[in-house]
């Protein structure tokens, strides 16, 4: 079976920094993995080589088989950054950024149809903002940002979904509607890597668990990743010391 997503021994460097380190993993269709990490440990450096901004110095990344230029172009990879890389005073609404998850399925004149209003629509009530869509984008609260650009990955139809940080400074409430619409779109056949620090969620939201450090040090099932013997190895604190 091919795999939806393959990185096959990448590394990476900044100048004379190693950010990636022969860094190898598979990813199943309909999977939920969460990625962790400590900050520094290449997550973010990880995502922008499986999508293509980033170009490594060795190794490979395959997308349903094909090179991440190839699957952006089919708009097969949705990607949710952290919310410090985008600028909230551009002036664009909600629907807005939504509605751009439908250029790759628009004309050169990127001249939105019925079809494209309709997925908007869709994706706006999946994540709970139907009322907000009008607002400016920088005027809702960290959890609506995130929500807002979940809905853009629904309506590009991504079959690769890539979130850093989807958690970071949300409300209960959008943490339970992200995590709900994610186990739906893998329900439904995406493959969805997660990088997030809040661990305590992670067994009920993912299927399996990488620890990096930049190297996959493990992979396996989220209750065997997050034993503390294991966390040690990647956050660098001592269990054997621990009260």
């Amino acid at each position: 079976m091919t795999a939806a997503l393959l990185v096959d021994s990448v590394t990476v460097h900044y100048g004379p920094v190693l950010a990636l380190d022969r860094a190898t993993l598979s990813l199943q269709a309909g999977r939920v993995c969460g990625l962790v990490g400590m900050n520094g440990s290449g997550k973010s450096t990880l995502f922008k080589t499986i999508i293509g901004l980033v170009r490594p110095d060795t190794g490979r990344v395959l997308i349903n088989g094909g090179t991440p230029a190839q699957a952006r172009r089919a708009g097969h990879v949705g990607y949710l950054p952290q919310s410090e890389d985008i600028d909230w005073t551009f002036p664009l609404s909600v629907r807005d950024v939504v509605l751009t998850g439908r250029y790759g399925h628009m004309g050169p004149a990127r001249r939105a149809r019925k079809s494209d209003h309709e997925a908007v629509d869709t994706a706006l009530s999946r994540v709970e903002l139907d009322g907000y869509q009008h607002r400016q984008i920088g005027q809702l609260s960290g959890g609506q940002r995130k929500r807002a650009f979940l809905a853009r990955c629904i309506t590009q139809g991504a079959d690769l979904l890539l979130l850093d940080e989807p958690f970071a400074g949300v409300d209960k409430r959008s943490e339970a509607t992200i995590s709900r619409v994610l186990r739906d779109l893998a329900a439904a056949g995406a493959t969805i890597l997660i990088a997030t620090h809040d661990l305590h969620a992670l067994p009920d939201l993912a299927d399996e668990a990488i620890l990096l450090m930049r190297t996959v040090l493990m992979h396996d099932r989220p209750a065997t990743v997050l034993q503390p013997q294991n966390l040690a190895r990647a956050f660098g604190f001592d269990v054997a010391g621990e009260s």
